[in-house]
Formats: structure tokens, C-alpha cells, sequence
């Protein structure tokens, strides 16, 4: 009897066949199939992007972006974009190129920029390491976008 118990015992505990995936990967798949997350391959990049004083515009082709700390140290810069599946080359102008990530809902831009983004910008601010959060997918609303000058950035 004892045998016969632990035999089915046994055949309840198979081991877990190994995935040739990472399990985040798996997750964020079915979170996509879900439509709880959106896809990143699928998503337009298009609208109006922010992070707590922080903004970004994006329209069909062309990008700009501001940061304002207040008393003259703050960043406005525009230019264009191209995409390629989850990478955005955004190129400022003036030397300032480089990747940024487009995560569906978000951009990310690297932690280390060309020099030439430091024109940009004003005392100790940077471009480096910003991350925004998509507000709106309205083309409109990205295209009115300004800096604290007046500028239009994506209009």
C-alpha cells in the first residue's frame, strides 16, 4: 500500500520542461496578447509624452523634447526620427544623434549622449537618461507643443 502511494506521488511531480525563453519574456508576451501592455513592434510612436516636468512630442517624423528646473538650466531640442521596431534614431541636430528605446507606452533616452547634446542645453541640465510616459496619441496635441521660450518643437 505504502508503495502504491508513493508510486502516485511520483507521477504527480513532473519537472518543469526548461523554456528556451527567459521567463520575463514569456509574461510580457501574454501580457501583450492580453492587450494589458502594447506591443512595441506594433505601436506608432505618435503623441504627447511626459515625466513629471519633462516633455516630449513626437509626430510623423519628427521629435522634440524639453526639460525646465527654473532659473535658467533646462534643454529644448528638435529634429527627426526614424524607427526600427523598438529603436528610434533621434537625431537633434548639431551633433546630437543617438538610439532611444520606444517601449510601446514610453521613450527612453540612453544615459551617455553625443557631446553635441550639450548645446542643448543649459547649466547642469541633460538630455542623458530621459524617460517619458505617453500622455496622448494625438498628432495635434504633440504638433502644439512648446518650450518655455515659445518654440514650437514638433509642429
Amino acid at each position: 500500500m505504502l508503495a502504491a502511494a508513493l508510486l502516485v506521488l511520483a507521477g504527480c511531480s513532473q519537472e518543469a520542461t526548461p523554456s528556451s525563453e527567459p521567463e520575463g519574456a514569456t509574461l510580457e508576451q501574454a501580457a501583450i496578447a492580453r492587450g494589458v501592455v502594447r506591443d512595441p513592434a506594433t505601436a506608432q510612436p505618435v503623441g504627447l509624452y511626459a515625466r513629471e516636468g519633462d516633455r516630449l512630442c513626437i509626430t510623423t517624423g519628427r521629435i522634440g523634447t524639453f526639460v525646465d528646473y527654473g532659473e535658467g538650466i533646462g534643454c529644448s531640442a528638435h529634429g527627426t526620427y526614424s524607427r526600427d521596431g523598438e529603436r528610434m534614431r533621434v537625431d537633434f541636430g548639431k551633433g546630437c544623434a543617438f538610439d532611444a528605446a520606444f517601449y510601446g507606452d514610453g521613450v527612453r533616452f540612453p544615459g551617455s549622449l553625443p557631446a553635441g547634446c550639450e548645446a542643448a542645453c543649459r547649466g547642469r541640465a541633460s538630455l542623458s537618461g530621459l524617460q517619458f510616459d505617453r500622455l496622448s496619441e494625438s498628432g495635434s496635441e504633440a504638433a502644439a507643443l512648446r518650450d518655455p521660450a515659445g518654440r514650437g518643437l514638433c509642429g
